[in-house]
């Protein structure tokens, strides 16, 4: 973002996808464009925010579980690579893809877990969704419904108009 005159924030005035680069290479292909105010750091592993246009996919909260809703592992990075693949699964359903997310909210239950595999969880990310981080909020929960859960995804997802 630039900043403006009197110090209002203005958004970049060209897509991401012709601005981002790192070393030849575009970091998010699609015409969304990250939101971050000049002032602060940069974001790493999430945006914070996320302007686009287009139509709109809202994906339901995805755990654990394989398409016959069936536990494989109680792994945590194993349900959380299982939970991002069933995300893309239904993204593809709308022809879209994990570069068109632009809202993620994960549900943990428990936080000591996730940070302990935060290793694994990001080689997880990075194999399913790509070098594509959308605004993320994570939340530790008490329980999910379904008893051998540990995480569930929600996703929000803008396809180009």
């Amino acid at each position: 973002m630039e900043r403006a005159a009197g110090g209002a924030f203005r958004r970049h005035p060209q897509p991401l996808s012709r601005r981002l680069t790192r070393k030849g290479k575009t970091l998010h292909a699609s015409s969304h464009e990250l939101l971050n105010p000049s002032h602060w750091k940069t974001a790493k592993g999430y945006a914070n925010g996320i302007m686009a246009e287009g139509r709109t996919v809202f994906v339901a909260g995805q755990i654990g579980w394989n398409g016959q809703q069936e536990f494989e592992t109680d792994d945590f990075a194993g349900q959380v690579r299982q939970a991002l693949q069933n995300v893309v699964d239904v993204l593809a359903e709308a022809g879209a893809g994990p570069e068109h997310a632009t809202r993620m909210t994960w549900y943990i239950t428990d936080k000591r877990e996730y940070l302990d595999r935060l290793s694994d969880v990001g080689a997880a990310y990075r194999d399913v969704m790509g070098r594509n981080f959308p605004a993320m909020t994570m939340v530790q929960v008490a329980d999910l419904i379904e008893d051998r859960a540990k995480v569930e995804i929600e996703v929000t997802a803008v396809l180009p108009s």
